[in-house]
């Protein structure tokens, strides 16, 4: 099954929940994608978050049926997955513009978001330098938080600045391990939670073979074939190589993701260069 095949049976597994329950790890499943990068890849690929998609789905549904069987709101809002009635019109009102009862009225204007589809065509034509490394098993040790997957632009640079202002920095390079890889410091994408609270772990550290601080996170890694990708410039390039990944080479690289989290090395400033490093399995199909 090629790409574009994987990526619509996912959202078919999403449309089929939008009225009762959306299964986010069967939707990974279908994609051939782990839970650790499916909220991401998602928001790359579509342009929002999975959260947002099924909201704006499960709201143009609701107007649908508001309309057709002119029910009871409340009723729409269970169907749909909202506890009350006023969370419901909140919702509705933000999509639509108006009131829930007001959209079983005739001729009422509302905004429908259609199904989305995926189709990936040949792309770019430039590079992406990249090299493959396995390694050994390492452990990393460090400080992060929890962070709403539609609000990571903002709040991942505060945890750089909180990090700054608690002297983390010379932790880093005090506990990490000389030669230690992926190096430098790390930024570190875990697993998080699904649905209309979609977050993913993101945590700063270093590899480090020393006992980890009191409040400090520690994450083992076993032995694994990486792909890693080199961003010139500033950090913020970074989002660029994210998105090219997910866009143009797993489609046609023909490797699986591996079910770990993927590492953002930011290099020494000296160097104007960072890397992305991307834990994979082997090719798909071998």
């Amino acid at each position: 099954m090629d790409w574009s095949s994987k990526m619509n049976d996912a959202v078919d597994c999403l449309e089929s929940g939008l009225r009762s329950e959306v299964s986010y790890a069967e939707a990974a499943r279908r994609a051939g994608c782990p839970a650790y990068h499916f909220q991401r890849m998602f928001s790359y690929l579509a342009g929002m978050t999975l959260a947002d998609y099924v909201r704006r789905r499960r709201l143009t549904l609701a107007a649908a049926d508001l309309q057709a069987e002119g029910g009871k709101v409340i009723d729409v809002a269970l169907r749909y997955g909202y506890e009350s009635p006023e969370a419901f019109a909140r919702a509705f009102r933000q999509q639509h513009g108006l009131a829930p009862s007001e959209a079983r009225r005739p001729g009422a204007r509302l905004r429908a978001f259609p199904r989305l589809a995926f189709r990936f065509e040949a792309q770019g034509g430039s590079d992406m330098n990249y090299r493959m490394e396995r390694l050994p098993a390492f452990r990393a040790i460090g400080m992060g938080a929890s962070v709403p997957t539609s609000e990571a632009f903002a709040e991942v640079p505060q945890l750089w600045q909180k990090a700054a202002a608690e002297g983390a920095f010379a932790r880093f390079l005090e506990l990490g391990e000389p030669g230690g890889r992926p190096p430098g410091i790390l930024g570190i994408c875990a697993g998080g939670s699904w649905g209309q609270g979609e977050r993913f772990d993101y945590i700063l550290a270093c590899v480090s073979r020393e006992t980890a601080p009191e409040g400090w996170r520690e994450l083992s890694f076993p032995a694994s074939q990486w792909a890693v990708f080199e961003a010139a410039g500033p950090p913020e390039a970074l989002q660029d190589v994210w998105s090219r990944f997910y866009r143009e080479w797993v489609p046609s690289a023909g490797y699986e993701l591996a079910a770990l989290p993927a590492v953002e090395a930011y290099l020494a400033p000296e160097e104007n260069r960072n890397e992305l490093w991307i834990p994979v399995v082997g090719r798909a199909g071998d």
